[in-house]
């Protein structure tokens, strides 16, 4: 557990990973266990830029809840308002890399996190945060997950915190129309939007990236940064606009990429740089990330991100 009150706050669903390597020459499917789950991803690039970060859900009380612990208490994230079930379990999934890049085998039906209710919300840690971090996957997963996420979102608004919210949409969790009524309600009363340019595209049916920006922006957050894969990131203000290049890097691996970038973004903005700085350096801890296998254990540390942007000229 953090020694300092959390500044950031996230809140969603852990998944316990598989990811695909190489099969090695026998022709065997081979899997590197690893974590995922958006906002856990996002909590942990943000406690490894130097940030106090504290994570909500619920866990199974199983051998993948257990592991997430451990993985948390390693990180030095706040596990004070993680609850924990008995009866249902902490979900999985799997990671498979072909031509089309990294595809995903979900099993996460009745997860614990799924039962994540408004009254298993921790308001004081919610109320005492810079950010609350949220995301589409948070609202997707159940209508309970989303009351509870919408109660968290009050909380934090109500205490003067800022919102976060990432679209992450997922077709398998909820149909376009539906996702995009409560995704856009959610970002209508955010202070950050991170969308996705195939999300957006998806929830919004506009392709171009300035009419993306135009669109979130009209709903009321004073930042968006639309992340556009490998031509990096385009950051809107109401006053302003400008483009992130993708930083240079050799990728194996874009699982949580968007992730990193959210949380380093939001560590960086909790840090004091302005949102044109917090998001070149994003970039750049996206960018690193994607030069290893899985959603987290490639994702680096400030050291490794601060070495690599002083030497870009991005």
């Amino acid at each position: 557990m953090s020694a300092t009150a959390p500044a950031l706050v996230c809140i969603g669903e852990p998944m316990l990973e598989f990811n695909q390597q190489p099969d090695g020459g026998d022709g065997r499917r081979l899997y590197l266990e690893g974590y995922g789950g958006d906002t856990s991803n996002a909590a942990i690039a943000a406690a490894r830029q130097g940030v106090p970060v504290a994570y909500l859900t619920a866990l199974g009380r199983d051998p993948a809840g257990a592991r997430f612990v451990d993985l948390w208490q390693r990180e030095g994230i706040d596990i004070s308002g993680v609850v924990h079930s008995e009866a249902r379990p902490t979900a999985v999934y799997f990671v498979t890399h072909g031509a089309q890049g990294h595809e995903f085998l979900y099993y996460r039906r009745d997860s614990a996190a799924s039962a994540f209710a408004p009254g298993d919300v921790n308001a004081g840690l919610v109320q005492g945060a810079a950010i609350l971090h949220a995301s589409g996957i948070s609202h997707g997963i159940s209508t309970t997950a989303a009351d509870a996420v919408f109660h968290a979102m009050a909380l934090a608004r109500a205490a003067g915190a800022r919102v976060s919210y990432d679209t992450n949409y997922r077709p398998r969790l909820w149909p376009a129309a539906r996702a995009a009524a409560v995704i856009h309600a959610a970002i209508a009363q955010s202070d950050i939007a991170l969308p996705g340019l195939d999300d957006a595209a998806a929830l919004t049916g506009l392709t171009d990236p300035d009419a993306i920006a135009d669109f979130y922006l009209r709903l009321g957050p004073e930042v968006v940064a639309l992340k556009l894969g490998a031509q990096g990131v385009l950051l809107a203000t109401p006053e302003a606009r400008v483009r992130v290049p993708a930083f240079p890097c050799a990728p194996v691996d874009a699982t949580g990429a968007g992730d990193t970038f959210a949380g380093s973004f939001l560590a960086r903005l909790i840090l004091g740089d302005a949102p044109l700085a917090a998001a070149r350096y994003a970039a750049v801890a996206a960018a690193l990330k994607c030069e290893g296998y899985g959603a987290v254990a490639p994702i680096p540390r400030a050291a490794r991100v601060l070495a690599a942007l002083a030497e870009w000229h991005g």
